[in-house]
């Protein structure tokens, strides 16, 4: 059982202070912003002190970013990438992951971008197919699929718009040091060659998978596992796509995920040897999906065969599985730099987002008071430990393939625990300067 309790003790304990102090301070650094153009990829040159320096502006390090800049600290997000831009992602959001963007203002502007709200969810099981609506649960009545560059980017705006410096095709090159060892900051390198250093009272890796930053600072990995799971994916135009779906036949596990401009994302998930006829297609790789589509959940081969498929197929086979170390003296690591596991259980923004706002927290509770640091890093990683213990363990099991009666059982017992972060994350007090959608239920 996951002590969810914590999370919200994490955050409840802290709101009064970062209520009274964020209004004040957020005020004062949008007028510190508005004296400071910034360009894209360049260091700036007459300030590069900031509170908290984060390292990458996807998901986890975009929403880290807003969260403390609202809550009125001097923030800068860096990302060595030019944005918006893609990714490697399927993209479906879990129900938590949503509540956390109605909770933070920004799911009327997720639809508004063009991301079709999914109210019903279909299950397959060997072609019997069974549709449920999706309930209003825990303020929230849809799940929706943005594309990772409108996502990303809408993420990126709300953390300037809170008044967070942002320093696009900029990369860390390392961290900077005091004589005690702590982290000060980072070095940087801008797409021209020039180099530079923003100094910090705190550095947040966000930066992915083979984050640049936990390898700076040596974090080590806790625990780990390997997968044998791979899945494929490819975005398909059909006026057919009504909803999330998720097929199961024998160690197969396809699904759909409808999202912008008609299009849906579409995957299968399979043990690597069991994806060759797809990872041996060639340029016909799309063919093969399909044809591998219609063999093993018919009723999302046929729509795609039907349809018009408007991307490559994108893959991911054996992704690492683990659990690093999430701070030390200076830094903190948050999203995939800190936790990943097997896309099978599709739910890395949804703990990307939880996340964010649990460092956000402890990171705006050691800049109040540098005495509660240790304690409040240490309640960051014990609150992030206990909220991702099940689905980690879930994941472990399930990347394995188990016979269907018992992939099923597990499929269930993820559902519940998705419901019962859904509920807490909902419970969690607003952070200052959000408002919750109008669209929530």
């Amino acid at each position: 059982m996951i002590h969810y309790h914590v999370l919200a003790e994490v955050a409840a304990e802290h709101r009064n202070a970062l209520v009274a102090e964020g209004t004040a301070r957020r005020l004062a650094r949008h007028a510190r912003h508005a004296l400071r153009p910034r360009r894209a990829g360049t260091v700036p040159q007459d300030a590069t002190s900031y509170d908290v320096v984060v390292v990458g502006s996807r998901c986890a390090g975009a929403a880290t970013a807003m969260l403390l800049a609202r809550a009125g600290h001097r923030v800068v997000l860096v990302d060595r990438a030019a944005l918006p831009s893609d990714t490697v992602s399927t993209h479906g959001i879990a129900r938590g992951g949503v509540v956390q963007l109605s909770r933070w203002g920004l799911l009327d502007a997720v639809l508004a971008g063009g991301a079709p709200p999914a109210r019903r969810v279909t299950f397959g099981v060997d072609g019997e197919l069974t549709v449920r609506p999706i309930k209003a649960r825990a303020g929230v009545d849809m799940l929706v699929a943005p594309r990772r560059y409108a996502l990303d980017a809408l993420l990126v705006d709300a953390a300037r718009d809170a008044g967070a410096d942002v320093l696009t095709e900029v990369a860390a090159t390392g961290v900077l040091r005091d004589p005690t060892g702590r982290v000060t900051g980072i070095t940087t390198r801008d797409k021209s060659g020039r180099t530079g250093e923003l100094s910090a009272r705190f550095v947040v890796g966000a930066d992915g998978l083979r984050s640049s930053i936990a390898r700076f600072v040596g974090a080590k990995t806790v625990e780990s596992f390997a997968s044998n799971a791979g899945l494929f994916y490819a975005y398909v135009a059909s006026p057919a796509w009504d909803g999330y779906e998720f097929h199961l036949a024998d160690s197969a596990f396809a699904g759909v995920f409808p999202t912008h401009d008609g299009q849906a994302c579409v995957w299968l998930c399979r043990p690597v040897p069991l994806l060759r006829p797809i990872s041996r297609a060639g340029s016909r790789r799309a063919d093969a999906l399909i044809r591998e589509l219609l063999r093993l959940a018919p009723s999302i081969g046929e729509r795609a065969r039907a349809g018009q498929v408007c991307s490559p197929v994108r893959g991911t086979a054996r992704m690492p599985n683990y659990i690093r170390q999430s701070h030390g003296p200076g830094w903190a690591l948050v999203g995939d730099a800190g936790y990943h596991r097997d896309p099978i259980t599709g739910h890395g923004m949804t703990d990307a987002f939880r996340d964010a706002e649990l460092l956000a927290v402890a990171i705006s509770s050691a800049l109040r008071d540098p005495g509660s640091e240790a304690t409040a890093l240490a309640g960051y990683e014990h609150a992030r430990n206990a909220a991702l213990r099940e689905t980690f363990d879930l994941t472990r099991a399930l990347a394995d393939f188990p016979p269907q009666s018992r992939f099923l059982e597990l499929q269930m017992r993820f559902a519940e625990a998705l419901d019962r972060e859904a509920h807490l994350l909902a419970s969690m007090p607003a952070s200052p300067g959000t408002r919750p959608a109008a669209s929530a239920a």
